[in-house]
């Protein structure tokens, strides 16, 4: 017997979200997306017992199902009988479904995921990627006090080159052609691209306050820093940041430790 064919999730069945509670995380892309698409979705961060649908999709037993490998680590999107995981992947399946990329059918920006989904893989490198290697430079398996004095190492050179660079990048994309009309990053309308940005920019303001002070102060980076606020002025996004369920950085992908809190001149 032929295995049974899969039916593509309707747009009216819910989204689910299975990820950590008590982080933002990188859950947190998919949330913005949803919430700025105003969709239906549940979160296992918000739920009693939500960190066990977490553990039951990573567990060594889980083998997936006939359509489903297992996946490596959250977030993770169910959707119908859809379960995929990596989080530029579910934005590159969400964005079209969303709203939040221009149409396949839109003549003036053709193939505008992959363009899209290109600033957000860029955004997820440089500025929380790397944001995450200031505090974990050796091994992710060890403590932050085990490798303090790497870290400060790592977090200077990030402050001095890194921090720039990936800032530096995206104000010429915004000065660019391609961006359109005001605040966004292509084709003259917010993508998910630039709810991506938000994140890692706002992530990276608790990580390095002096260095991102310094940043929006010198003037440099004024377009980007324009996104930043454009994107947190969203009705929808800024009702979801004075809720509950934004929940606020502590111990994942963006800490605070005041030893790595260099600025463009050092910690003073």
């Amino acid at each position: 017997m032929s295995a049974p064919k899969r039916q593509k999730s309707s747009k009216d069945v819910p989204y689910e979200l299975i990820y950590w509670p008590g982080i933002p995380g990188r859950g947190e892309h998919i949330r913005l997306a949803l919430e700025e698409a105003g969709a239906t979705y549940t979160d296992t961060a918000q739920i009693e017992k939500g960190i066990e649908q977490v553990t039951a999709q990573i567990d060594e037993g889980n083998v997936g199902d006939d359509f489903n490998p297992p996946p490596f680590a959250p977030p993770i999107l169910r959707h119908g009988d859809l379960l995929i995981s990596q989080t530029s992947n579910i934005l590159l399946y969400l964005g079209p479904r969303l709203g939040l990329v221009p149409s396949e059918d839109d003549e003036e920006h053709p193939d505008a995921l992959y363009k899209v989904n290109a600033l957000a893989l860029t955004a997820l490198d440089g500025l929380s990627n790397e944001v995450h290697d200031c505090h974990h430079p050796i091994a992710t398996g060890l403590y932050y006090e085990d490798q303090k004095e790497e870290a400060k190492r790592k977090s200077k050179d990030f402050v001095e080159n890194r921090l720039p660079k990936f800032l530096g990048y995206f104000e010429r994309v915004l000065q660019g052609k391609a961006s359109g009309e005001g605040p966004w990053l292509y084709g003259g309308r917010l993508t998910y691209a630039d709810l991506v940005v938000f994140q890692c920019l706002d992530g990276t303001k608790f990580a390095f306050r002096k260095a991102v002070a310094a940043a929006e102060k010198s003037g440099k980076y004024a377009h980007v820093f324009k996104l930043y606020d454009a994107v947190k002025e969203r009705p929808r996004i800024s009702e979801y940041l004075a809720s509950k369920r934004r929940q606020d950085y502590s111990m994942g992908i963006y800490r605070y430790y005041e030893e790595l809190d260099f600025g463009p001149e050092g910690r003073d």
